[in-house]
């Protein structure tokens, strides 16, 4: 699905509106579309507060409260800085029997307050995108008014005597009033993310036509709760040219690698994880069971010698080949080991729980670099024990993880001799200590990052996060739906290399794997956060869900432009 910014957005809506589909109609589409969102959470009765604001986003939602009304729906309208004369919704909002109040007439916004009291469901149309300044005026009271309410009504317990006999945990569905924005939160730049402290944290935001970028960058994407995409007809012919999009189960469904019925594990391909140290045991066995849980047909745990007994005893299905170390990391002459066996295997992880001593920095930089030019296919091994010859060896797909990207933090230009294709997979830290920045640089500069990195390393960039980015050296850049902290625990990520290596090893090109892996790995999350919760879910209950995950995707055909509005997860 497509990501635009808000220009991108207006331009299309002026294109579909010369092309003979009104902003009229888009409105109308818009409206009906909330409504009927809202009609499938058992609206009929609810008392229902739509805040209008004067730009379309607030007709967008009279025309949203009148299909309420109609759906039986109690609904009021609070308009501020909106004039009725010349506007065609508000009398039809109003013969619908939508009561509508203006806030110009309500000095102390008393009958505000009374609206806000009341009701179940508030929808704020108050903005949409066109925030490009403070919110100040009438508009900032307006939005001072209903915060007071919301935080009053939903920090108090209802019935506590009688509902603490019944259980300690109320209902979230019960939890009033819940907050829908219409397009995105009033006060949320579309394109940044930026938020007005005067913003409604919504519980759903209901985008239009396109979902903007700024809904996936923080602190903006914090404000939105469950993000709904609603088709407004904008026909195929005027959609945007744009190198953004937003993955979704139907998108990844295409993308993953067939299972034929006589299939074998060579079919499904061979996956080898250097990985481990004597202080970090788990990650190599996260990693591993991580490509095997996405259906690599034989993965092999290079690591260690001494190591071997501890992750064979957790690992049954994985083989192992024994490098040389010292102390229990691995240095240099291990890869007199690994040059024999490298071109056997169908994807290469390198990174997770390696440490960073300064003899395994040595090994990484010499097997992730190539000795050669940066543009051949082939890696150069050189014999540290005797220095006698020079080993050749084909590379396979490779991921970079975690100590991995630590070590080629401390060699001077890797970036000119890392072999291709290649898929970095940094958090925030990770990145900065690449890129020779602080972590706050990142974070407010996600996109341009992870974007200038991949076409500057020429590698697949997976910017870890919320709304994780992936960025490949063609400028394209696939954000992730999920933002759950359920996946904000030691080890998700090595779980997360591990699934993008497995799926590169059944055939699948970089890009595509580093994006199906992103998006299985956050359907796992979300699965872990329904079955566990968001906290104390561990990276290890990743594991039995990634082949639930799988299936689920494996059998989604909804269609992102349907008649209906779709919803995508993001977190609970």
């Amino acid at each position: 699905m497509l990501v635009v910014t808000v220009e991108q957005m207006r331009a299309v809506e002026r294109a579909a509106d010369a092309n003979g589909h009104s902003y009229s109609a888009m409105m109308e589409n818009a409206g009906r579309s909330v409504a009927q969102w809202l009609g499938g959470q058992s609206i009929s009765g609810r008392e229902v507060l739509v805040l209008v604001g004067p730009g379309n986003n607030g007709g967008d939602g009279l025309v949203a409260a009148r299909h309420l009304k109609g759906m039986g729906a109690r609904v009021s309208a609070y308009c501020v800085h909106r004039d009725a004369a010349g506007d065609s919704n508000w009398p039809l909002a109003e013969q619908s029997g939508v009561t509508i109040y203006r806030a110009d007439a309500d000095g102390r916004q008393a009958r505000l307050r009374r609206l806000a009291t009341k009701a179940y469901w508030i929808i704020d149309a108050l903005l949409g995108t066109g925030v490009s300044r403070p919110i100040t005026g009438q508009l900032q009271r307006t939005l001072e008014v209903v915060r007071q309410v919301v935080h009053r009504r939903r920090s108090a317990v209802p019935f506590p005597a009688l509902w603490a006999a019944v259980s300690p945990f109320p209902p979230r569905s019960e939890v009033a009033p819940r907050i829908l924005a219409l397009d995105v939160p009033s006060g949320l730049n579309g394109d940044t993310g930026q938020i007005d402290p005067l913003a409604l944290s919504a519980d759903t935001t209901v985008t239009l036509g396109f979902p903007k970028l700024g809904l996936f960058l923080f602190p903006g994407a914090g404000y939105v709760g469950d993000l709904v995409i609603a088709d407004i007809g904008i026909p195929p012919t005027v959609w945007p040219k744009t190198s953004r999009r937003l993955i979704t189960a139907p998108d990844i469904g295409s993308l993953l690698p067939a299972r034929p019925n006589d299939g074998h594990k060579g079919t499904f391909g061979k996956t080898l994880v250097v990985a481990g140290s004597s202080n970090y045991t788990g990650a190599p066995y996260l990693a591993a069971s991580g490509a095997m849980r996405v259906g690599a047909g034989l993965v092999t745990l290079a690591v260690a010698e001494v190591l071997q007994p501890i992750l064979a005893s957790r690992l049954c299905e994985a083989t192992f080949l024994l490098l040389p170390h010292e102390l229990g990391v691995l240095v240099p002459d291990a890869l007199r080991v690994l040059a024999d066996r490298l071109e056997q295997y169908d994807s290469l992880l390198v990174g997770p729980g390696l440490g960073t001593d300064a003899k395994t920095v040595a090994f990484v930089s010499r097997l992730v670099c190539a000795s050669g030019v940066a543009n051949k296919a082939r890696l150069g091994f050189v014999d540290t024990a005797a220095n006698s010859h020079s080993l050749q060896a084909h590379l396979p797909p490779l991921v970079v993880d975690a100590d991995a990207l630590n070590a080629l933090a401390q060699v001077e230009g890797w970036q000119r001799t890392i072999s291709r294709p290649a898929i970095l997979t940094p958090h925030p830290g990770e990145m900065a200590r690449l890129l020779k920045t602080t972590v706050a640089d990142v974070e407010a500069r996600r996109v341009e990052v992870a974007l200038t990195a991949a076409r500057e390393w020429n590698v697949v960039i997976v910017l870890k996060g919320a709304h994780t980015l992936i960025a490949t050296q063609d400028g394209e850049l696939y954000i992730s739906p999920f933002a759950t902290p359920a996946l904000a625990t030691a080890g998700t990520g090595d779980v997360l290399a591990g699934v993008i290596a497995g799926l590169l090893a059944q055939g699948l090109a970089a890009t595509a794997a580093a994006v199906s892996g992103v998006f299985v790995h956050g359907s796992a999350g979300l699965l872990a956060a329904e079955d566990i919760g968001v906290a104390g879910a561990l990276a290890s209950d990743l594991l039995p869900r990634l082949p639930l995950a799988l299936r689920r995707i494996r059998g989604c055909a909804v269609c992102v432009h349907s008649d209906h509005p779709v919803r995508v997860a993001r977190g609970l």
